[in-house]
């Protein structure tokens, strides 16, 4: 009997949560005058010099996806690479599960052996 008049006293009465007391003052403190830093603003080091670097349409660190290429000898598959050749591995069907590694040079674009799509070597710089 207790437990329900004192049930009964809980729903009828309002109750005052303890955020509503919060002072005008306390709150403005959370925020700085200009308000919220953003992402850029509180950024430092890489972060900062990959945020600034996509800002310029840039992908420093090959963060992106990358562009699609038709694999055509108009259109080749574009290979990145530091030196002047690179080991290229060629999943020539979608499901299949041997892969089909080939030398790629530097130069004109050069064909699969074994489906014939198209790739090129293109010189690309580090970042830092």
């Amino acid at each position: 009997m207790a437990g329900r008049l004192l049930l009964r006293a809980c729903l009828t009465t309002p109750v005052r949560l303890r955020s509503a007391v919060v002072s005008g003052a306390s709150r403005r403190a959370l925020a700085t005058v200009k308000g919220i830093p953003t992402d850029e603003e509180q950024a430092t080091g890489l972060e900062r010099r990959a945020l600034q670097a996509l800002k310029h349409g840039k992908d420093p660190y090959s963060m992106l996806k990358p562009k699609e290429y038709a694999g055509t000898k108009e259109d080749p598959h574009i290979v990145p690479c530091i030196g002047t050749k690179r080991l290229v591995g060629c999943l020539c069907e979608e499901d299949n599960t041997a892969i089909v590694w080939f030398w790629l040079h530097e130069g004109n674009a050069q064909r699969c052996p074994s489906c014939g799509s198209h790739y090129k070597l293109v010189h690309h710089e580090l970042p830092h």
